[in-house]
């Protein structure tokens, strides 16, 4: 069994795309613009707000950050979201989620251009996401392959099994695995007998969101499972995959904290890096 170490993967990533900035910034006096919103006072948004601003200056990538209280009005976010976008400093652009109920986050996301969707939410860049094309994919998905790929994990031919079907995660995992050439299932809440499939996977990815709900009984010996749950029960953290007891059934694996988290942020990073390039017709990289 190995661990995947997604922390010491995401700081070798960076010290190379911190070089490819340098290098931007000398040849071309660009330096990649992100902006984040953040609408409210959740302490797991603060806290992840607050990384991706690190990251930036780690980085040498310029932060635009703008917080505003719940109090504002749904007009109100859309309008900041309108003026960062149209903003020639912005490459990259994003809302941290969730926001408040109050707030239709689907129409505020609207309002982000693809080329600087950076979070590669919007319909056209998961569209072209399923079509194969070039697009800004979504960030822990495209961590996770980058991450997989960097232990040198095989793709090809492999049984993925997805267990989650959200637009962030679950669906752009399953288009990313199927562009790799596995043969993928997608499973959820409503699928029935679901250790039929977890039992027949050599690729395991659990993002369901309920803690230690991957059981050992459920994993296959040798089995790659990547745990993208970040739950919190009685002040402690725990992943959706039950790692004490599945982690010696495994060939690989990921820990929570430490797996996938950390590339997230990375390749938020490295979008905004890919989408200030494509805003600039650059081609060099």
């Amino acid at each position: 069994m190995e661990i995947l170490d997604g922390k010491a993967f995401a700081i070798k990533y960076r010290s190379a795309l911190k070089e490819k900035i340098d290098i931007l910034n000398k040849n071309y006096g660009v330096t990649p613009g992100l902006a984040v919103v953040l609408v409210g006072e959740d302490p797991a948004s603060q806290i992840y707000v607050r990384n991706k601003i690190k990251a930036c200056d780690e980085l040498g990538i310029k932060s635009f950050t703008v917080r505003l209280d719940e109090s504002v009005s749904q007009e109100e976010v859309e309008r900041v979201v309108k003026d960062l976008a149209s903003n020639p400093e912005v490459d990259g652009l994003f809302v941290q989620l969730p926001m408040p109920k109050k707030f239709n986050a689907e129409s505020i996301l609207k309002h982000i251009p693809t080329e600087k969707d950076i979070d590669g939410l919007c319909a056209e860049n998961l569209g072209k996401l399923l079509s194969g094309q070039k697009c800004l994919v979504s960030c822990t998905p495209n961590g996770i392959i980058e991450l997989l790929k960097g232990y040198g994990v095989e793709f090809s031919g492999k049984q993925a099994v997805v267990i989650g079907r959200s637009n962030m995660v679950g669906k752009p995992i399953s288009a990313l695995l199927l562009n790799e050439n596995c043969t993928v299932t997608t499973c959820h809440s409503k699928t029935q007998n679901l250790p039929f499939y977890t039992k027949n996977a050599d690729i395991i990815v659990c993002a369901i969101g309920r803690a230690n709900y991957l059981t050992a009984d459920m994993v296959k010996d040798g089995a790659i499972v990547v745990d993208v749950g970040i739950n919190r029960v009685d002040g402690k953290i725990y992943g959706d995959v039950d790692f004490e007891n599945v982690k010696d059934k495994c060939s690989y694996i990921t820990p929570v904290p430490g797996g996938v988290g950390p590339m997230t942020i990375t390749m938020l990073m490295h979008n905004c890096f890919v989408a200030c390039l494509r805003n600039r017709g650059i081609n060099e990289f």
